[in-house]
């Protein structure tokens, strides 16, 4: 006689209506979840006994498929991935038909260089029918600069040939007021995707000032990364589990020993850049025009494109 397979929380050794509830309430609601966690975990959320604990681990892992996929398979997985418009052909040439979702994409450069009038674009483009570049989705938008603007959306929304109100609903907007608020803002995100699946895209504008100004000095550079690295994995979950594109800014800071070429940085050094699949730098060009170079990106060669901002929106020179 086979066993019956494992496939809910509720199921599982130890876990009765009582554990489940508290369980999904920390966001173990998956088997993965719980594979995934240590015992500690759900000794702290649960109230179980490490015993316990870790039997219930143990029985979650027993149950699950782990996750090793041919690369068949991943080919098939990929044809579900949108690409969303930038409003610019030369900018969506250079991603190769737009921003991808399913991953984080990311775009830095200084101040004025157009991070978040891409965001408002993308907030309206995600409406759009997928023939013409968008998801017919919606916007979650994570404001940590206060940089928010719905005239913004009106105004794209209406070039576009969308309804500008209708735009407008469609956009979530959460102000972030510190790293700490900002990070809970990611995994409450999450509650808004499993209640409405229309939710295609989860901006964060800007995804490094908070921790910035919330860890300054060398000796808390450690803590910030780790908190960085954290709040990276939420948006990365997000963005695998419910094939949502991920659009966050960076700021730059300038390095001081580069005597020749660019001496602009991204923050966050490593742990933002190995965990943002797409990175684009921006930087003002000549007559108001603004540079796109695409530095890194798993498929793609690198290059540039000039793009200019527009009322209407990302437009070509």
């Amino acid at each position: 006689m086979t066993k019956e397979k494992i496939t809910k929380i509720e199921d599982l050794p130890g876990v009765g209506a009582a554990t489940a509830e508290k369980l999904k309430e920390a966001g173990f609601d998956s088997l993965m979840s719980i594979a995934v966690a240590s015992p500690g975990q759900l000794v702290e959320v649960a109230g179980v006994g490490e015993a316990v604990a870790r039997k219930i681990i143990n029985t979650a892992r027993n149950n699950l498929d782990m996750g090793f996929e041919s690369g068949e398979q991943l080919m098939e997985r990929r044809k579900n991935i949108l690409k969303i418009t930038t409003g610019s052909k030369g900018f969506d040439a250079l991603l190769d038909g737009g921003f991808e979702s399913g991953s984080i994409s990311e775009c830095f450069g200084e101040f004025g260089s157009s991070k978040s009038q891409i965001a408002h674009a993308l907030a309206v483009n995600i409406q759009l029918p997928k023939e013409k570049g968008g998801a017919e989705g919606k916007a979650i938008f994570i404001d940590g600069e206060s940089t928010f603007r719905p005239e913004r959306i009106l105004q794209m929304a209406k070039a576009a040939g969308l309804d500008p109100q209708e735009a407008l609903k469609n956009v979530k907007v959460a102000r972030a007021f510190n790293s700490d608020h900002q990070m809970l803002l990611a995994e409450k995100a999450e509650d808004l995707l499993k209640e409405d699946p229309s939710y295609k895209l989860i901006i964060v504008d800007s995804l490094t000032s908070h921790f910035r100004a919330d860890f300054c000095g060398r000796g808390q550079l450690a803590d910030r990364q780790q908190k960085l690295n954290k709040h990276m994995h939420t948006l990365m979950k997000l963005a695998s589990t419910y094939n949502l594109c991920v659009y966050v800014t960076n700021q730059v800071m300038a390095k001081p020993d580069m005597f020749f070429g660019d001496p602009t940085a991204a923050i966050g050094g490593n742990i933002v850049g190995h965990n943002s699949s797409t990175r684009v730098y921006l930087r003002k060009g000549k007559k108001g025009t603004r540079v796109a170079k695409l530095i890194d990106s798993p498929h793609l060669p690198d290059g540039e494109t000039i793009f200019i901002v527009t009322e209407d929106g990302i437009r070509d020179v």
